[in-house]
């Protein structure tokens, strides 16, 4: 599962009385790279799930195990995510992008294993409903003028907890606590893509657009809204995937 959460540091942020044109390029910017991302992740989800000499080289089909480097595909994005978050103001802009794109292709290598486990069509489903979902959500964050700061605390909390539950039940195996971090998890993401896109849109009403900080923070902001329906969409999977006999 894909919880993982930015915590990146806002000081360089060059603060302006934003237009709204300002402001719509900065959030067109920040969408452009997320779909980048998930453009990128997805297409090498389906090759390496449906390329056996691929899949091999992360899951032994004989022990039904990971392999050294199907573990070290798993958890490597965790480390691309530190490194941005709190590299972000000694990276330069170019290393970060790369860095971003590196971090969407592992994950998508990852997101793999998914195939193996439910079937192509609920894959399919669910990548549209998730779609949906956020984008309902997106665009309900970015118009509405009801402050979601004590909102996004509470789904944070909420984001910690099912993080916690979710190592708790590594070592329980218990069904019931999976459906229930399943359904609270489907909750907690929906609410904080409201709240990130609405976050994101103060941010890019107080950058200058075209500077370097402006495009690190693009990619910031891409890299919190590809983790909230990452999140989302797996969150749903668990709920409502078609599982192969």
């Amino acid at each position: 599962m894909e919880t993982q959460k930015t915590n990146y540091d806002y000081k360089n942020v060059i603060q302006l009385s934003g237009t709204q044109d300002t402001t719509r390029k900065f959030m067109a910017n920040v969408f452009m790279w997320m779909f980048v991302a998930l453009g990128i992740s997805a297409a090498l989800s389906y090759l390496f799930s449906h390329d056996q000499s691929l899949l091999q080289l992360l899951f032994n089909p004989e022990t039904l195990h990971r392999t050294t480097l199907g573990t070290i595909v798993i958890f490597a994005p965790l480390a691309f995510v530190l490194i941005m978050s709190f590299g972000m103001n000694k990276i330069s802009y170019p290393v970060l992008v790369l860095l971003f794109i590196a971090y969407a292709a592992l994950t998508g290598i990852s997101l793999s294993f998914i195939f193996l486990i439910y079937t192509s069509a609920s894959i399919s489903t669910v990548f549209l409903i998730s779609s949906l979902v956020f984008g309902v959500m997106a665009v309900a964050g970015y118009t509405t003028n009801t402050d979601l700061t004590k909102f996004g605390s509470i789904m944070i909390i909420g984001f910690i907890g099912i993080l916690i539950a979710s190592l708790v039940n590594v070592f329980m195996q218990s069904t019931q606590l999976y459906y229930i971090i399943s359904y609270i998890g489907v909750a907690v993401f929906v609410g904080l893509t409201a709240y990130d896109v609405q976050k994101l849109k103060r941010i890019g009403e107080g950058i200058e657009y075209g500077t370097a900080s402006a495009g690190k923070m693009a990619i910031m902001g891409a890299l919190t809204l590809y983790l909230d329906f990452i999140n989302l969409f797996l969150m749903l999977l668990r709920v409502f995937g078609g599982r192969r006999r």
